[in-house]
Formats: C-alpha cells, sequence, structure tokens
C-alpha cells in the first residue's frame, strides 16, 4: 500500500516552476522577507557560519575598534602617546599600533599613554578587549562543542534494476574515524503535481526501504527503496521518474560517541538528477594482510551497471 503522508512541514503549495525544496546540504531553501533582527541571534549566526568567515568577521571587528581608538589618540593628541612625527599617517600607524597593544594588553613599552586622558581611554579600551577576546574564546569553544552530524552522502542518485524490480538507491559514509552507532534512517518523496483544480501542491509519500536502521556503521551504507506496488513511482517509467517534479528529503539520526549524544542530518535528493542504469563502484576490499580497507576516493564513483 502506498504510504501518503501528511505535510511534514515544509508546506503543501506549490507553483510550476517552485524550485527545490531543500538544499543538498539538507538547508532549506527559503528567503525571508521583513523579518524582524534580534541581537539574540548573533551568537547563533557566529557558531553556524564558516570558519572562513568567522576569522574574516572577527579581522575586520577588530581592525575597526583599532582604527576608532587611533582616531581617538589623534583627537586627543598623539603627543600624549609619542612624538609628533610631523605626517599625519605616521601619526595615524603609531596611534594604531598603541591601539593594537593596548587592545590585546600586549603593552611593548614602547608607546604609552602619558596623559590623563589618554590614560582613560586606554584603560576603557583595553577592558573592552578583554570583553571581546572572552567572547570570542567563548565563540570559538561553541563551534568547536556543537555536536555536528559527519554524515557524508553521495553525489549521486541511482536508479536500476534490482531483484525483481527498479530501485532508487543511495549511499551514505561517516566522515569521521568514529563509529556510527544505531543510525536510523527515513525519506520522503515529494511530489509538485497539479491537482484536479489544476493548481500546483506537493504531495509526500514515506517510501519504503530495505533497511531504515543498523546497529553500527563504520564503513558505508547503501539505502535502497524498492520500486514495487507499494512503491508512488512503480507506474512510472525511468524517464518520467527523471521529469518529475520532485525530490528526497532524507532524515538520519544516530548517537554519536564523540559527542555522547544524538545528532541528526538532513539531506536533498532532486529527481532530475538520477543517474540510470549505474551502481556504485565498491569502495571496501581487503588488503593483503586481511585488513578492510574503506577508500574515500572510491565512495562517489559510479558505473554503467549491466542487468
Amino acid at each position: 500500500m502506498i504510504h501518503k503522508i501528511k505535510d511534514p512541514g515544509v508546506g503543501n503549495a506549490s507553483v510550476q516552476d517552485a524550485k527545490r525544496m531543500l538544499n543538498p546540504d539538507g538547508s532549506f531553501n527559503l528567503k525571508y522577507q521583513n523579518k524582524p533582527r534580534k541581537f539574540s541571534e548573533a551568537y547563533h549566526f557566529l557558531v553556524n557560519i564558516s570558519w572562513f568567515y568567522f576569522f574574516s568577521l572577527s579581522f575586520l571587528v577588530g581592525f575597526l575598534i583599532n582604527a576608532v581608538f587611533a582616531l581617538i589618540y589623534l583627537v586627543i593628541g598623539i603627543e600624549e602617546i609619542t612624538a609628533l612625527s610631523g605626517s599625519p599617517v605616521q601619526d595615524f600607524f603609531n596611534a594604531f599600533f598603541f591601539s593594537t597593544q593596548t587592545f590585546t594588553t600586549v603593552g611593548y613599552g614602547a608607546l604609552a599613554p602619558q596623559g590623563l586622558l589618554s590614560g582613560m581611554v586606554a584603560s576603557i579600551e583595553s577592558f573592552l578587549g578583554l570583553m571581546l577576546f572572552a567572547f570570542v574564546t567563548g565563540l570559538i569553544y561553541g563551534r568547536f562543542s556543537k555536536p555536528r552530524s559527519a554524515v557524508r552522502f553521495s553525489d549521486h542518485l541511482i536508479l536500476r534494476d534490482f531483484k525483481d524490480h527498479r530501485a532508487i538507491m543511495f549511499r551514505l559514509v561517516n566522515d569521521r574515524k568514529s563509529v556510527m552507532i544505531q543510525p536510523k534512517i527515513s525519506v520522503t518523496l515529494m511530489l509538485s503535481q497539479p491537482n484536479n483544480s489544476g493548481v500546483y501542491e506537493n504531495n509526500f509519500y514515506l517510501l519504503n526501504l530495505e533497511r531504515d536502521a543498523i546497529d553500527y556503521l563504520p564503513t558505508t551504507w547503501t539505502v535502497v527503496h524498492e520500486l514495487d506496488e507499494e512503491s508512488p513511482l512503480f507506474h512510472y517509467s525511468n524517464e518520467e521518474i527523471k521529469n518529475l517534479h520532485g525530490e528526497l528529503i532524507i532524515m538520519i539520526s544516530y548517537y554519536d560517541e564523540s559527542f555522547n549524544q544524538e545528532v541528526h542530518k538532513i539531506h536533498s535528493y532532486d529527481l532530475k538528477n538520477t543517474q540510470v542504469d549505474f551502481k556504485f563502484v565498491k569502495a571496501q576490499n581487503f588488503n593483503s594482510e586481511g585488513t578492510l580497507i574503506l577508500d574515500y576516493d572510491l565512495f562517489d564513483v559510479i558505473e554503467p551497471y549491466k542487468s
């Protein structure tokens, strides 16, 4: 029996040229309009951006803060820190270098405040620097300690003959050396189709899998949905499946021993990218000593399938 389900949370509304609901990495393909911005969301933003953007943003903020304080020292008078050089550019750099030393609490001793006003500003800046360094340290810890799934999905979604029918399949592996304990997976087919009134809407089907859970996963796992009489794709030809406006939404959860808790991962495949009559190349083999070898270079490799 075809297992049609209610909207799992992405919405039933659709249009003829609607883009995929989820990106391949599992993030929702969604744009926000008129969403109020809250300062409380800054931590979530800074913890989730990439490391490159995180360090780039940290450097930029640090540079701007030091540039602002350098201008303040110039307004106060650079002579309260060091002798005038006669060049506005050189004076700015002297003020900037002093600001950097104060902000980072390095204090080489070559430059020091010699007036009351410059000393007060330097005290405020050093306190601000301590606070921001503590804030950045907390963010770095939060980024490292945040549970993240290391599940890697194959680039390809495959459709080929399988047993007495056909099957759609994909492969996954753990990118860490740790073992995935009790992984379980669910696959939902979302089809955008016109209803009796000609209005496009999303229909959802929970797909039956050859196996939807295993005890542990040290190597790879090929997830298989057989296109039998209970499959919503049973009556479609291979070409028709590729032309369907739909995607597979995948949710996997497992216990990660690195974080000592359950982690989750969402992924998506567009049916238009299905590879027909291919199979995955075996990614694990035994070496001459009898040890099982997992070759990550072969994980995404496929080859023509001959039934």
